[in-house]
């Protein structure tokens, strides 16, 4: 397999994803704004939706859209337990927060990123506090958002709650979100994945 990322963005959720899942894998980084890959590849032949991630799942197979790569990634090895088991009432709880994560916090901090005004980013800011007050009641009554245990959601929500520092947006109002942080952070595959894109010395 192979991952094509951008390091930080929300490529680095499968990436954690591949190292907790102990799937052997390479990785090339790809500039967004010039869409090409650390090797010069035109990164629209790759994927011409033009953004990452992107997963090589054989030669010529890519795949993408990251609730959709993260549950292919934890069924490929279902002993380690990143997904519950499909068709199950659980697997549709996962699913029902990767599509959240997806929609209402990863959307929600997107706009952010762009070139709006202070006005319309107080606004975002205030639309995405409500969603994180919702995951802070979750968490405030388990360690991970299944009560399951620790899966792929968890690392989505990692990554995307991520992004907070770099939008001057102060976590310390979600103390349950803060606490999961900090227990994320500490898995091997998350300190290696942060390793490999850079981000940790």
């Amino acid at each position: 397999m192979k991952l094509y990322y951008t390091p930080g963005a929300c490529s680095q959720a499968p990436h954690i994803t591949l190292r907790e899942a102990g799937i052997d894998f390479t990785w090339e980084k790809v500039d967004l704004k010039a869409k090409v890959t650390e090797s010069g590849q035109d990164y629209r032949q790759i994927n011409p939706k033009g953004y990452v991630p992107a997963l090589e799942v054989s030669p010529g197979v890519v795949m993408t859209e990251l609730a959709v790569l993260l549950q292919y990634l934890a069924d490929r090895v279902p002993e380690r337990k990143l997904a519950p088991p499909p068709a199950s009432p659980e697997r549709y709880e996962l699913q029902s927060w990767l599509v959240f994560i997806s929609t209402e916090i990863h959307k929600g901090f997107s706009p952010m990123f762009k070139p709006i005004s202070d006005d319309a980013k107080e606004v975002f800011k205030q639309i995405l506090a409500t969603r994180l007050d919702y995951v802070e009641s979750q968490l405030s009554k388990r360690e991970y958002l299944l009560p399951s245990g620790f899966s792929v959601a968890d690392i989505y929500l990692f990554v995307t709650t991520g992004w907070a520092p770099r939008l001057n947006i102060d976590l310390s109002r979600w103390p349950s979100i803060v606490a999961f942080r900090e227990r994320i952070a500490q898995r091997p595959a998350v300190q290696a994945a942060l390793k490999a894109e850079g981000l940790l010395n």
